[in-house]
């Protein structure tokens, strides 16, 4: 599974011109589900993201994490972070699960996500969203989980 995250002071996910999902301070989380992806990677990728130290602490250093500092989530499918750019103009989107299998994932992750941290927003998979978001920093991460069956490790932040 990929993810971009987002350290936000605010971010809401728009379709049709209604809001569908808005947060204050904490974490814009952009996820895809790849080919291969099952639920143990998804679980992985969401116990790394609300540990990871990316918030700052009293002397401005970044080492607070999501449940330190009681952020909220904001969870937008987007199956683009898994475009390869490298055959030509037109990226290809082959990696991405299809449609259905994204879907089963996504729902997993946010299912998860809702289980152990308090506050999760969500845009609307597969949904043309517009989203809105003042990035705090900025800082922007980006995380994969290699499919559990791969055999790939994965490195330690």
């Amino acid at each position: 599974m990929i993810a971009l995250l987002q350290r936000v002071s605010e971010a809401r996910v728009r379709i049709d011109g209604r809001v569908v999902g808005e947060i204050g301070r904490g974490l814009l989380v952009l996820v895809c589900a790849e080919r291969g992806d099952c639920d143990a990677d998804a679980d992985k990728l969401l116990a790394k993201l609300l540990k990871l130290r990316i918030f700052a602490d009293e002397a401005g250093k970044m080492n607070r994490s999501m449940q330190d500092v009681e952020g909220a989530l904001l969870i937008v499918s987007q199956f683009t972070l898994a475009a390869d750019c490298n055959g030509g103009n037109r990226p290809s989107f082959s990696a991405a699960a299809p449609p259905d299998e994204g879907r089963r994932r996504y729902e997993h992750f946010v299912a998860e996500a809702r289980r152990r941290h308090p506050r999760v927003e969500t845009g609307e998979f597969a949904a043309m969203m517009q989203v809105e978001l003042v990035n705090d920093g900025p800082v922007t991460i980006p995380m994969r989980v290699p499919p559990a069956d791969s055999g790939a490790g994965s490195s330690s932040a």
